[in-house]
Parts: structure tokens; sequence; C-alpha cells
């Protein structure tokens, strides 16, 4: 068997073997290990994009979030924000989420935003620029905690970085199984992009996965184009598993 397909037959394993909910737990930590117990597309978003840093932390921050504000009105959502400091977001960087969110909710849902943009070519990265071109016009706060914490549109994506959170709170969206949520239906798995942070990319080149030695935008397409030629249906399937590799530590020892 060529090396690239055992390669393949043990992630294929590994994802199989990760596809359980025992995978997220407090010794475990994992922003999907909150939004899962809430099952809503503006939670899961906000769990998503606080979805930086260490895991353990992440999921600290995010039990303290009190989600029922984003049907509160504005100024009780500023006042009961104002302890809540994360990393590069200061408290205003925080309501300005929820706010945002919330005036979201009364125009559409983050679904048909998504869906807009993508729905002409298939194009998650269309969808994403369309949602982001809303999600700024609707509420315009400007800060350097909140541009980093909702992310820019880019000039060329093609020149972009890995918009990871959003790609991972797409995956948690759009597939369905053990571990991801699938509320949504007007998006195909089959178009979706891999949710690449420093560590996946990391892994990926170390496993010859991924020749880019840049972590960009291109190499979020050229690890997605990869596993499309193993599963031409769901390429990010392997997220989760990659992920935990690497985390791990767990090494890859190819035998005949």
């Amino acid at each position: 068997m060529h090396d690239m397909e055992k390669l393949k037959a043990w992630l294929e394993r590994e994802a199989a073997a990760r596809n359980r909910l025992d995978e997220l737990s407090y010794s475990r930590p994992d922003p999907l290990l909150v939004a899962s117990r809430y099952k809503d597309e503006r939670i899961a978003l906000i769990c998503a994009l606080f979805a930086y840093g260490n895991a353990r932390q992440i999921v600290a921050f995010l039990d303290r979030l009190d989600f029922s504000l984003l049907e509160e009105k504005e100024d009780v959502i500023v006042a009961k924000t104002d302890a809540l400091l994360y990393r590069f977001q200061k408290p205003m960087d925080v309501a300005a989420l929820f706010i945002a969110l919330k005036r979201l909710g009364e125009i559409d849902t983050i679904e048909n935003l998504f869906y807009e943009g993508y729905r002409k070519e298939g194009s998650i990265l269309d969808g994403l620029h369309h949602f982001l071109s809303v999600l700024h016009r609707v509420y315009p706060h400007q800060s350097y905690g909140y541009r980093f914490l909702t992310g820019s549109i880019p000039k060329s994506w093609m020149q972009a970085g890995t918009y990871k959170r959003y790609m991972m709170y797409l995956r948690w969206m759009v597939r369905s199984d053990a571990l991801d949520m699938g509320l949504w239906r007007k998006i195909d798995k089959k178009d979706l992009l891999m949710p690449l942070d420093t560590h996946t990319f990391q892994t990926a080149r170390a496993l010859g996965l991924l020749h880019r030695k840049s972590y960009d935008m291109k190499a979020v397409l050229e690890l997605t184009e990869r596993f499309r030629t193993w599963d031409s249906t769901d390429p990010v399937k392997y997220d989760f598993a990659l992920y935990r590799i690497g985390q791990e530590k767990k090494r890859y020892i190819c035998s005949d």
C-alpha cells in the first residue's frame, strides 16, 4: 500500500474513533463543549470567535458569559459585561459582539446571511464576505479587540489569513455527527474549508499532507483539496482528529 493511502487509512480510523461525545470534557476542553449545550447559532458563533489561546482558558471564559443577554436591551448588555476581559478584548468589545448579534437576529438568521453570499457559486468565502459585511454594518464598533474578534474583510482572499475560527464555526453548524451540531441545512458540507490554526498547520506539514510553508488561506485551500481527494462529500471530517493528534503529540508511524 502507498504511504499516502496508509496515512489516509490511519486518519480515517482516528476520525471515526474520536467521533464521540466524551471527546468534549473539562479534562479535554474545547469551545464546542460550551457551544453544544445551547444548540443556538448565535451562541455558537460567540464560542467560536473567542476560541483562540489556551483551550482551558477559553472554556473558563465562555462559562462566565450570560448568553441570555442576546435578548436584553443594549444598555443592559453593556452594564452586565463591564467586568468581562479576555486577552485582546475589553468589556466594550464583548458587549459589542453581543449587541451586533442581537441586531443581526432582528434582521435574519446567520445561516441565511452566509447562504446569501454562498448560493451563487457554492463558495464559503463568498458567504463569509457577505456575513462580515452585514455584521459590520449593523454595529460598526471600532477597536483593535473587536476587529481581532470579528475579523475584517480582506482585499483578496488569496492574500488572507486562515479565518480559522469562522471555518470551525461553519464545521459545527453544517456537519452533523456526535461532535458537530448540524444546525444548518442550506450549506453543503462538501464546500467547507479546513479550520487551520498554527497547530493543525504544523501537524499537517509534519504528516506530509500540506506543502505550503506560509500559514494562510492558500494553505487552507491546499489542505482542503487534499482531503477532498479522500472524501469529496465531507473533506473537513478529518479536522477534529488532526487537531487532537497535534494536541496529543501523537506520532504516525508508517508500517508495511
